[in-house]
């Protein structure tokens, strides 16, 4: 195609607005006021929220919600009795059961108690949960279609089992925009657990932003190093230098957007920015030199060991004070195919602190009623025994149809479990909440109407919920 008329194809109505929103942002990045970033979709929120920011706890690799939160104390009469076909009914199974020719029941060997006002029943492997069971609400009827680890996860973060749609945190960062100009919008960190250090891995996709412009998509802290990538400026370049380098880089990467009209090279801009400014904030935001020390001890013996689970909870409230709209903490190691009992205890002592000492910190500083908090994984385990049944010991398979969640916090009614699951932990028997009305409520949280909030992408306007999901509105306050 001759360039000249190729050129003049692109000059679209939609090219012209971004050209010209382009030059805009440019003079509003450049001025660098206090002001947050707002979303990009006008109207938000929909209705006043309860929540300003979303910290997640995902735990990768599928909690054994028998073993935690769902006591089927009956089942120790059936020990090692075959699963009735009338409650498998039929049910897919994964690759790694599928071959077995006997799926005996495997009770928990953990003892569970009732906790609080709300006499919540959480296992003995979380004492430090159990103590916050007065400020938790568990959903107890979890379920999803998917079975394997990575389109599960995916499913969360996404609302899609198939990578390419934008993530979870990247839609309210589109949506609701920023509260502090110097941080992302979104932030995601990982860690490694103790039950199953060879745990199957997470990709960055999993906080990407799919189809939405990349400057929404979540910034991975890391634990070694520099928290991020070429924070620091190299070897002999000052400050000032270093200005002076970007603002000749903005102008070249402004003249580019005005030929091109490419709304990416907006994003380069503004991101370009943001990390300019992140070379003050970040810093100064993981030196936790000045929390004093009953902080570090209401964390746990981790908390000052970075990239730790602990570790990352104390960030996650540092970035909650600071006006981090989503901040999201993987924990790797929960896939407990073999050695259960052993493993999951790993798990729970990794975890189980942090996170109560999170809801208390939180709690304390007056940002639990504005902070939502979401602790779960992507699926649950099944009560039948992979592998070999002993007295010690057993594993559990993947298990979409029935698992648990615990929320705090952000409008969300404390002291209640929602949901309801058979004598075999293996059907929803009251109150099903599908993962697209877990998001759905997260939004509702927000002041999203989740139908409402879309982006239009190859011929139709896409959302996190898709075509589905419902609030559940017996859980708000």
């Amino acid at each position: 195609m001759d360039p000249r008329l190729e050129h003049e194809l692109m000059l679209t109505r939609r090219h012209f607005f971004g050209r010209t929103a382009g030059v805009a942002a440019l003079a509003s990045l450049l001025a660098r006021n206090a002001k947050a970033e707002p979303g990009a979709v006008s109207g938000l929120p929909h209705f006043a929220p309860r929540a300003k920011r979303v910290i997640y706890l995902f735990q990768s690799g599928a909690p054994s919600q028998m073993d935690l939160f769902d006591p089927k104390p009956a089942l120790d009469n059936r020990r090692g009795t075959e699963l009735p076909d009338s409650i498998r009914n039929g049910q897919r199974l994964t690759g790694m059961t599928a071959t077995q020719t006997s799926f005996p029941v495997a009770p928990s060997r953990f003892r569970f108690d009732q906790h609080g006002q709300s006499a919540a029943w959480v296992s003995e492997l979380l004492p430090h949960t159990a103590r916050m069971a007065d400020e938790l609400c568990f959903i107890r009827s979890m379920h999803t279609e998917a079975i394997n680890h990575d389109p599960a996860i995916t499913f969360f973060q996404t609302g899609a089992q198939l990578a390419g749609r934008p993530s979870i945190g990247s839609w309210l960062s589109y949506g609701l925009g920023s509260e502090n100009d110097d941080l992302p919008a979104f932030v995601a960190m990982v860690s490694q657990g103790t039950g199953n250090p060879n745990d199957q891995p997470l990709y960055d996709r999993l906080w990407g932003s799919g189809f939405l412009p990349t400057k929404y998509q979540g910034v991975k802290f890391r634990s070694v190093g520099d928290p991020v990538l070429y924070l620091s400026n190299p070897p002999g370049l000052d400050g000032s230098t270093r200005r002076r380098m970007l603002d000749d880089l903005a102008r070249l990467n402004q003249t580019r957007l005005e030929t091109s009209g490419d709304p990416e090279i907006q994003t380069r801009i503004a991101q370009y920015e943001l990390a300019y400014r992140m070379q003050t904030a970040v810093p100064e935001l993981i030196d936790v030199s000045s929390e004093p020390e009953h902080i570090f001890e209401l964390y746990g013996p981790d908390a000052r060991k970075p990239g730790t689970f602990a570790a990352n909870c104390l960030l996650a409230r540092r970035l909650a004070e600071r006006g981090v709209r989503f901040i999201q903490l993987f924990h790797r190691g929960w896939d407990q195919h073999t050695s259960l009992p052993k493993q999951i205890a790993g798990q729970c002592r990794d975890t189980d602190q942090p996170s109560a000492a999170l809801i208390t910190d939180l709690k304390q500083r007056g940002l639990l009623d504005d902070t939502l908090v979401v602790w779960g994984g992507e699926f649950g385990r099944t009560v039948y025994c992979q592998g070999t049944l002993t007295a010690n010991d057993y594993g559990r398979d993947h298990h979409p149809r029935c698992f648990t969640v615990w929320l705090s916090g952000g409008g969300i009614k404390p002291g209640v479990t929602y949901g309801g699951t058979d004598d075999f932990c293996y059907n929803i028997t009251r109150d099903p909440v599908h993962v697209h009305d877990l998001h759905a409520t997260i939004l509702h949280c927000l002041g999203i109407d989740h139908t409402r909030l879309t982006y239009f992408f190859q011929g139709r306007h896409h959302r996190l919920t898709d075509v589905s999901g419902k609030v559940v509105t017996s859980i708000l306050s």
